[in-house]
């Protein structure tokens, strides 16, 4: 090895015009890229311009100081060989951390576009996903390109894997769950859901469980799958509220009033804020009493509003038909009792 022969000249002029050649790639790249952004409405464009801008020179400069010292020091020398796969390791960290920062600028301006809570949800929760994934994908390519045996890695990996499927089988089950009540949106925060028996708003939608404040006012914490595989009844997404009564009079109403009935439940029904009438008949006789089948809507799906509805016809109600002298009917029994020779 000739330390100051040949050798050293020309790796001085490999580092050289290397420097020289990143910095007029540099400047010729910020320049024409520059002039093509200007052609579009985003900023998307931009922001990848710029970031492949700075990366040329770093990149380019320890690409410049790799070939020279390669050059230079042709025989294998193990110290020489540290260094060279040091500077590898730099500019593939240099490379994965620009491409992770462009993916996820990517997948932000796309959500952003769509305006959806839910979408930039499952995005901020993935982006952990592919940032590791990147960075495993440039590990792997880094250990076959510095010489690394990759077939004892490789069986590593995959006894590695098969243990952690079986120890992740339920995260990643209740992550995908988690990933389907966003995009399947079968609820929301802040919406009034019932399922399984529980009743209350949601609070949170997370990663493994979800947390339902119940109408008792404790916090319920169930998991994703739990509610995914259940029925779900979504009240917040109510566009009205469908309300079905019964109603029972005495036998001894007389047949005029019998036909009033309906439509003094309908003028109440009709003068009472948030309802509307649908329908009141008269349909079977009772063992004690004639019933009517009462139907209105609450064009609302504020529970509170609809429960105040209904009290205030149930209330009104009850003042009409003592005006007009109608009876509600009770459970009763009648007893007829024959004489018998006069006993």
């Amino acid at each position: 090895m000739k330390i100051f022969g040949d050798s050293l000249l020309y790796s001085t002029l490999f580092f050289l015009l290397g420097i020289l050649l990143t910095l007029i790639i540099s400047r010729f790249s910020k320049y024409s890229l520059k002039k093509i952004s200007k052609r579009t409405k985003t900023n998307f464009d931009d922001y990848v311009f710029a970031s492949i801008t700075n990366l040329i020179k770093p990149v380019g400069f320890l690409l410049s100081l790799y070939f020279s010292l390669d050059y230079f020091f042709v025989d294998e020398i193990k110290f020489i060989s540290i260094i060279l796969n040091l500077e590898k390791l730099i500019i593939l960290v240099i490379v994965i951390k620009t491409l992770n920062k462009i993916l996820i600028r990517s997948f932000k301006e796309t959500t952003d576009k769509i305006n959806d809570p839910s979408i930039i949800s499952m995005v901020t929760s993935l982006t952990p996903l592919i940032k590791a994934l990147t960075w495993t994908i440039a590990s792997i390519f880094y250990l076959q390109n510095i010489g690394v045996q990759m077939t004892a890695i490789w069986a590593l990996l995959s006894a590695g894997g098969i243990g952690a499927g079986l120890a992740l089988k339920d995260p990643v089950q209740e992550f995908f769950e988690y990933i389907t009540i966003l995009l399947d949106k079968p609820f929301q925060k802040g919406e009034f859901i019932k399922s399984n028996g529980v009743i209350g708003m949601v609070e949170r939608v997370g990663v493994r469980s979800s947390r339902i404040r119940s109408i008792n006012g404790e916090i319920i914490v169930m998991s994703n799958s739990s509610l995914t595989n259940g029925i779900i009844a979504n009240y917040a997404q109510m566009e009205k509220r469908r309300l079905v009564h019964k109603l029972g009079v005495t036998y001894e109403t007389p047949s005029e009033i019998m036909k009033k009935i309906p439509l003094i439940i309908e003028s109440i029904v009709n003068k009472t804020n948030n309802a509307s009438f649908d329908r009141c008949h008269f349909t079977d006789f009772g063992d004690f009493s004639l019933n009517f089948e009462l139907v209105y809507y609450i064009p609302t799906n504020d529970y509170l509003a609809a429960m105040e509805a209904q009290q205030a016809i149930n209330i009104k109600i009850i003042e009409e038909f003592k005006t007009n002298n109608i009876e509600f009917a009770f459970p009763t029994q009648t007893l007829n009792i024959n004489e018998v020779n006069g006993e």
